[in-house]
């Protein structure tokens, strides 16, 4: 019933930008956490960012600065904005959510990534 897919990858130069979006769709009564997370080849999955309804934010140490997470609830879409991009942030970018269908039924869903290559 519901849908995660993220836009917005691509192959980028070290120190440039992305900005990555991710829209849930389908049957939503409401979204409670929002986070991203990466995983590249030979690595494990790894948090990049996480977001409450309300707002407040979650960064690893190493994402701070760089990273910025943030969401359009009217629209049901997470966001995150990406600069200075070094070639180890290369990976897969993978949205994920906390969703309520009903008032009483929470699941967490997953998309299936877009891919972000940062290299010269």
């Amino acid at each position: 019933q519901v849908q995660l897919v993220e836009s917005g990858g691509g192959l980028v130069q070290p120190g440039g930008s992305l900005r990555l979006s991710c829209v849930a769709s389908g049957t939503i009564f409401s979204i409670d956490t929002m986070a991203w997370y990466r995983q590249a080849p030979g690595k494990q999955r790894e948090l990049v960012a996480a977001i409450t309804r309300g707002g407040n934010t979650n960064y690893p140490d190493t994402k701070k600065g760089r990273f910025t997470i943030s969401r359009d609830n009217a629209k049901n879409t997470m966001y995150l904005q990406m600069n200075s991009l070094e070639p180890e942030d290369t990976a897969k970018y993978i949205c994920n959510m906390k969703i309520s269908t009903t008032p009483t039924l929470t699941y967490t869903y997953w998309g299936q990534g877009t891919q972000v290559t940062v290299s010269s």
